[in-house]
């Protein structure tokens, strides 16, 4: 029987593959990392690279925080009086070129004194410009990747991170989505151990999704215009980030290394007052394809 100890080690390994995968990509910048310690408990690793020839700003966090739970996250997940314990691994990748895709991955445990747990996480991806056959060939690589568990999982996970990742007030996507997953336990009808098999693929499969993608347009000539664009979007990241992402929430609720949570924002972002994409224009292209989810395997 796994425990919790094993799942944190594991984590621990998945970032280590993930960041040699991305030094790789990248070819010029290494991550730099800081190891910090919760006062409540526990503690990570948190690494970013930074400036590099593919990645201009990305962090790879790795975090086991443990301790008496916050009333607030008591509150909001109705959960009982007792101790918790979380673990996992958070990415988020900020691209140098506005072509290549900002992509975010998280893969959770989470772990209660009265014997609750459950996993969580997922994958999605935001890119500047939307492309069809991006868009199709990383959902394709997350069916894969379900399907070896439970036929089930893709469309259920799919339609709940088209769901989460909204931008309520803008009335769009943040970007095409992926797999958003929660609370998956033994009401699952499957083992931890089973469920756990399930997250380790997803986790797995982030680095080869990525290395794909940015590949194909890493080297794609781009402009002033296209940087400004790049700009306006990733302040819709950062408008989702801090008004609605669990995980920011989880993590200032709970005393957690601010600097480490917040680095899932960019380096540099933009807010243009009632900005107008050009008619006919790649940019309105994507602003109309934002305002509605899309079934992109069929």
């Amino acid at each position: 029987m796994i425990d919790k100890q094993d799942i944190a080690d594991w984590f621990k390994g998945l970032q280590d593959r993930i960041c040699n995968s991305l030094e790789e990509l990248d070819g010029k910048s290494k991550f730099q990392q800081d190891l910090w310690e919760r006062p409540g408990g526990g503690g990570g690793r948190t690494r970013i690279l930074s400036n590099g020839d593919v990645i201009e700003k990305g962090g790879v966090n790795f975090s086991a925080v443990f301790g008496k739970t916050p009333d607030k996250i008591k509150e909001a997940m109705n959960l009982p009086e007792s101790d918790f314990f979380a673990t996992g691994v958070s990415i988020v990748l900020h691209p140098k070129n506005p072509f290549v895709p900002i992509i975010h991955m998280n893969v959770r445990y989470f772990e209660m004194s009265d014997s609750t747990w459950w996993f969580g996480g997922g994958i999605d991806l935001t890119p500047h410009y939307i492309e069809d056959f991006e868009a199709a060939l990383f959902h394709r690589e997350l069916k894969m990747a379900c399907d070896k568990h439970d036929p089930t999982y893709y469309p259920e996970f799919k339609k709940w991170a088209d769901d989460y990742f909204y931008i309520k007030h803008r009335k769009e996507t943040r970007g095409i989505g992926g797999i958003f997953f929660d609370h998956l336990n033994h009401k699952r009808g499957k083992s931890k151990e089973e469920l756990f098999d399930f997250v380790k693929e997803i986790g797995d499969t982030f680095a080869p999704i990525y290395t794909k993608l940015a590949k194909r347009k890493k080297n794609t000539v781009f402009g002033e215009k296209e940087k400004q664009w790049q700009l306006l979007r990733r302040g819709r990241y950062v408008e989702f980030n801090l008004v609605y992402d669990r995980g920011t929430k989880f993590g200032l609720d709970t005393d957690g290394r601010v600097e480490s949570i917040l680095m899932s924002l960019p380096e540099t972002a933009g807010w243009t007052y009632n900005y107008q994409a050009e008619q006919g224009s790649e940019e309105e292209k994507t602003l109309e394809m934002l305002k509605n989810t899309r079934e992109w395997t069929s």
